[in-house]
Order: C-alpha cells, then sequence, then structure tokens
C-alpha cells in the first residue's frame, strides 16, 4: 500500500486539486453555454480564484514532499501528477479567458461539446485519486479510469478536427473564424492537459510495480 503511514496527506492535496479540475471544468462548459457576457465574466473570476487555490495547494504538496524523506513511491512521480493538474487548471483558466478577450458573435454547439469532453475527463480523473492509496489492489481500476482519459482525448481530437473543417467550410468572417478556431484549440489543448494528468498517473503505476 503506496501511502501507508503518511497520513494520507499526500492523496488529500492530490484530491483537493481534482476538486478544482471539476468545478472549473464545469464553469468552462457553462461558460461554452451561454450568450450573457456578465455570466461569462462572473464565471471566470470563479475559474481564476480556483486556479489561484491550486497554485497554492500545489506549493503546499512540494513542502510536503521535501519534508518527508521516506515514502514508497518515488517523490518525482508523485510531484509528475501535481504538476499536471496544476497545469491543466491553467489551460482551463487561459481558455476562459479567451473567451472574454475574444468576445465571439456566437458560440457553436461543437465547442461546449468539446468542453463536457475535458469536463468528463476531470470526473474520471478525480474518481481515480482516492484510488491511490492502495495502488495494488485498485491497479486495473486506475488503469480502466487512465484508458478513459485517454480514449477521452482521442474523441477530443476528432471532434476538433471536424469543427476546424465545419468552420472553415461555413464562416465567412475571417475574423470570427481565427476565434473559433482559437477557442476549439485551447479546449482540445485541456483535453490534451487531462491525459497528461492520466499518463503520469500510469508512470507512478508503473514505478511502483517495478520496485
Amino acid at each position: 500500500m503506496a501511502f501507508r503511514g503518511t497520513r494520507h496527506d499526500f492523496i488529500t492535496i492530490l484530491a483537493r486539486q481534482t476538486d478544482f479540475l471539476c468545478i472549473t471544468s464545469s464553469l468552462l462548459v457553462e461558460m461554452f453555454g451561454t450568450e450573457d457576457v456578465d455570466s461569462r465574466s462572473r464565471m471566470e473570476k470563479e475559474i481564476k480564484s480556483c486556479e489561484v487555490q491550486g497554485d497554492a495547494l500545489l506549493t503546499d504538496f512540494h513542502e510536503m514532499l521535501s519534508a518527508r524523506p521516506f515514502i514508497q513511491v518515488n517523490k518525482l512521480d508523485l510531484q509528475a501528477v501535481a504538476m499536471a493538474m496544476d497545469d491543466c487548471l491553467d489551460v482551463i483558466k487561459d481558455t476562459s479567458k479567451a473567451v472574454l478577450i475574444y468576445r465571439p458573435a456566437k458560440l457553436d454547439g461543437q465547442l461546449k461539446e468539446l468542453a463536457q469532453m475535458a469536463r468528463s475527463q476531470s470526473e474520471v480523473i478525480h474518481d481515480a485519486i482516492p484510488l491511490l492509496l492502495d495502488l495494488k489492489r485498485n491497479l486495473p481500476a486506475i488503469s480502466m479510469a487512465c484508458e478513459r482519459v485517454t480514449e477521452l482525448e482521442h474523441a477530443a481530437d476528432d471532434a476538433y478536427e471536424e469543427y476546424v473543417g465545419y468552420i472553415f467550410g461555413n464562416e465567412e468572417n475571417t475574423r470570427e473564424l481565427i476565434k473559433y478556431k482559437n477557442l476549439a484549440e485551447m479546449l482540445e489543448n485541456a483535453t490534451d492537459a487531462h491525459k497528461r494528468i492520466s499518463d503520469n498517473i500510469r508512470k507512478l503505476l508503473l514505478n511502483h510495480l517495478a520496485d
């Protein structure tokens, strides 16, 4: 059992990071589902607040790692998972800010679908993190969760390519086309960022089992 004797502090912080992932990704879905500028601004501020709190969590995580000379999993593997989640929060924050800056004439349903894929990934990761308390026992479930995150990332890749083809074939306003393409790319980057979290969880599993 990887975290016995640590009072589960590491998992507690990782779990809190996933709470922020779920909150921010859900707010992002809402942002892409409304045309109300004031609502978008409020949501962007909430996302920013979560991102700032996430930064503080990462600092706590680093301090905790440095204070624990002996733990049963590689410190770098734990750090990589925490940092990948922090990076993902940054991507979500940047995407929400872009919605406000670009002020697109419309937000196509395909963009909201991409945001929903990122939210689904957040939810899968959220449920998987507590399973790290017992790596050996929960290995199949953790592996399935990582695979689900990867499947969603592949689906987002396909959805992004389809949407880019759609706007290039239907949007005549070049300025708006660029806005839509950039937003779609940022959302696709958010799904990539979630996959990097799962990739680092996989690496943690492999390295722990190899020891």
